[in-house]
């Protein structure tokens, strides 16, 4: 079977340098694989074209390459979808149809074109797992689907097939595993597709909760919970999430979306599946209402949610967008955010300091704190001096007032008179005199060529502190 559908997807790309956030690092090229799904559209995943500035597609014995866009994008789900600048190159291609999810032991094809050919590749394997797993493009938990067959560089946003169809697209190979990959699932790529037909916000929606299994006796017993009663506790919501003011921290979730939630979280997904109950969340889109049955203070009540999209106090997922910086008297201040802590190199979990990663696992958004604002580093200069060693700590108050988030940050800095005094989350104290850190901007801003004092996206944070500007 040669699988015409399939094609060779180019992209280049240019992604920010979080390091000078002003500027981007130099343009690379990467390729992936995809697959036609309708006329002039094609399937594949997210980070095949993540930040990409232009992007090429091929077909199977076709030298010519065809230029396409992106017409819609899930980073949350790894998949992407684009739309075809030449009508006719799908002309004479019966599109691949998606599929349903496939199961254990079925046979299934990888089809893509993995680096170090110019032919397509067909990998052939079996479904092994059918379960929640981290994307590592979005630090999402959502379903996916584990197959014994390489996922190799270059195969990546592929389809893969089973019985004729589209049951996943290629998206990760599972790390020290040999010719053991993952694939973004068929009920994930039904949603997609159909959200974007019906314009709908391509983004997975996120519940927003932590929890804790319920396997212990005592605290079942503590919680008021009876023999036939199963659930998970919940122990922190956040802010502006779709279970902000649904949800309180104490509440044992026993259902979601009508199916039961075992002890340890789990769910009987499709009728046929034991995975976690974040797989729910995967069928759903922005905007869909979503009921729970909860346990609360002894008696049992049926909520709803409206689900928005995932609320993080450490945002995972900045593709497509330019890093948000602020400059005040050499000082750079950024919003911390997964992106931010790449700068680490590719271990950043383990290299990255303690608390800021303290704060991408653990931390909460709540009202009063919707971001992090790290002091990311210091443009050595008269004004600043001795403040060097403070790089990369957080900043807790400004003029004993704690920012909100970075739009918040900035008014109150640009407000602030006089002496501007900066506690960050060490214990150092930062202070500047504001007549004088505005003063040394133009030759601050001159000797390490930096465009000016922040990001487009703050050009119109104006009016009074704490107050949010319109427009």
């Amino acid at each position: 079977m040669s699988h015409p559908q399939v094609v060779r997807v180019y992209s280049t790309y240019q992604d920010p340098d979080y390091e000078c956030p002003w500027q981007n690092v130099a343009p690379r090229g990467s390729t992936g694989s995809g697959v036609i799904v309708a006329q002039n559209r094609i399937l594949t995943g997210a980070h095949v074209v993540a930040n990409a500035t232009f992007v090429q597609v091929q077909k199977q014995d076709d030298p010519r390459k065809v230029e396409a866009r992106v017409l819609a994008i899930s980073h949350d789900c790894d998949l992407a979808l684009l739309e075809l600048t030449d009508p006719a190159f799908t002309r004479g291609i019966r599109p691949a149809s998606i599929g349903e999810l496939p199961a254990l032991r079925e046979a299934v094809q990888v089809v893509g074109y993995p680096i170090g050919g110019e032919e397509v590749s067909i990998t052939e394997g079996v479904v092994s797992r059918i379960e929640v797993q981290r994307y590592e493009h979005s630090q999402r938990h959502l379903l996916a689907v584990t197959v014994d067959a390489a996922i190799n560089e270059g195969n990546s946003g592929g389809p893969v097939f089973a019985r004729g169809k589209v049951v996943g697209i290629a998206f990760q190979a599972l790390p020290d595993a040999e010719n053991i990959g993952e694939m973004v699932p068929a009920p994930i790529l039904q949603r997609f597709l159909a959200g974007v037909q019906q314009r709908k916000d391509p983004q997975v929606p996120g519940i927003g909760i932590t929890t804790q299994p319920l396997e212990n006796p005592a605290l079942r017993a503590h919680l008021g919970m009876k023999p036939a009663h199963s659930g998970v506790l919940v122990t922190a919501v956040q802010y502006g999430s779709s279970a902000w003011g649904q949800l309180e921290v104490g509440d044992v979730m026993m259902e979601l979306d009508g199916l039961r939630i075992a002890d340890n979280g789990t769910v009987r997904y499709r009728g046929r599946y034991r995975c976690q109950f974040d797989a729910i969340i995967g069928d759903h889109h922005c905007g869909d209402v979503v009921r729970a049955r909860v346990l609360r203070a002894g008696k049992v009540l049926t909520v709803q949610m409206t689900m928005q999209p995932m609320a993080w106090l450490v945002p995972r997922i900045e593709f497509d967008r330019r890093p948000m910086w602020f400059l005040y008297g050499g000082l750079v201040f950024q919003r911390l955010t997964a992106e931010f802590l790449r700068i680490w190199g590719e271990h950043w979990w383990d290299k990255a300091p303690k608390e800021l990663l303290h704060l991408y696992y653990s931390g909460l958004r709540k009202q009063d704190q919707q971001e992090v604002i790290v002091l990311a580093q210091v443009l050595a200069d008269a004004v600043n001096v001795g403040y060097e060693p403070f790089a990369n700590d957080v900043v807790a108050t400004v003029n004993g007032q704690h920012p909100v988030d970075m739009r918040d940050f900035v008014q109150r800095m640009d407000a602030a008179k006089g002496e501007v005094v900066l506690k960050l989350s060490s214990g150092a104290t930062v202070l500047l005199d504001a007549a004088a850190a505005k003063a040394a901007m133009p030759r601050i801003t001159q000797q390490y060529h930096v465009p000016g004092d922040r990001s487009a996206d703050l050009a119109r944070v104006v009016g009074k502190a704490g107050k949010r500007a319109r427009g």
